[in-house]
């Protein structure tokens, strides 16, 4: 396994004291070295960069602004992307120089979610039972990121299993990590905000191993059915804002290994690592 996971529920407080939660998937490629460092220290590197956007938040927008926030919160996103990319190339330094890794990262505070993706793991949110992605894949199907690369000098190639390769390594536009790979392959995350809404029913994140075999929808309906069924044993999901129970998080665990044996029974070929969280259930 090259995939990493990394849930911290309440990991910081932004500048009016609301909490902050994260959640993200990382796949590496090349090795596990470059998503086993974003799952240690992204977290620890974004939470610093949120600490220093709240001070000079507070210092510019006495009254509350919310676009003023939502330019903060980006920036710290891509600020934090730029740190790990850069301890993933000085890795390159132990002899590891085509090492990197994709992240979604999804980051929840008050009634907003923002989903920053770099590479081809996806998030996706179920809403009233319609799944809506909140990332884009960072591919050389994407004709934009395909004119990107090759205005970055970065040679395309299909590779033996016919996929397009950047130099023939990397099949993904976008990563953290790969020194060698640069410029063509970069790390600026693509960053979507969404409000939060009362119909929201979940959001998955999950690596490409799954999604290269189960379509957005079928994995929504799945994940809302079986959450469905978690929480009617469980007596019901709790109201928004309560504290999350140990059976809820047991339910989301349920679920995400739902996902990952319905994609195993569809032969997938590669590392499949599933989040689930519940939105009926997470403040």
């Amino acid at each position: 396994m090259e995939d990493t996971v990394l849930l911290r529920p309440s990991f910081c407080a932004w500048a009016d004291g609301s909490p902050m939660h994260f959640f993200a998937v990382f796949d590496g490629h090349g090795g596990p070295q470059v998503s086993a460092l974003c799952r240690d220290q992204m977290h620890v590197i974004l939470e610093e960069e949120l600490a220093r956007a709240a001070t000079a938040y507070r210092k510019e927008h006495p009254e509350n602004d919310e676009e003023a926030e939502r330019r903060a919160w980006e920036a710290a996103l891509k600020r934090s992307f730029e740190r790990a990319d850069a301890l993933g190339m000085g890795l390159s330094e132990s002899g590891l120089p085509i090492m990197g890794s994709t992240g979604v990262v999804a980051l929840l505070v008050r009634g907003s979610i923002l989903v920053a993706n770099c590479g081809d793991s996806r998030s996706v949110l179920c809403r009233a039972g319609n799944a809506l992605p909140l990332s884009q894949d960072h591919n050389l199907e994407r004709p934009d990121e395909r004119a990107r690369v090759d205005a970055a000098g970065g040679k395309v190639r299909t590779s033996d299993d016919g996929q397009l390769r950047v130099r023939g390594v990397l099949a993904m536009s976008r990563a953290i990590g790969h020194k060698l790979l640069k410029p063509a392959v970069i790390c600026e995350p693509d960053i979507t905000m969404m409000t939060r809404s009362e119909d929201d029913d979940c959001l998955i994140l999950t690596s490409d191993g799954l999604w290269d075999v189960i379509e957005n929808q079928i994995a929504c309906n799945a994940v809302r059915n079986c959450l469905e069924f978690e929480n009617k044993n469980n007596q019901g999901a709790p109201r928004r804002g309560a504290l999350i129970r140990q059976e809820e998080e047991v339910g989301c665990n349920n679920t995400a290994t739902l996902l990952k044996n319905m994609a195993i029974c569809k032969h997938s070929q590669d590392d499949i690592s599933v989040v689930v969280l519940d939105l009926k259930a997470r403040g």
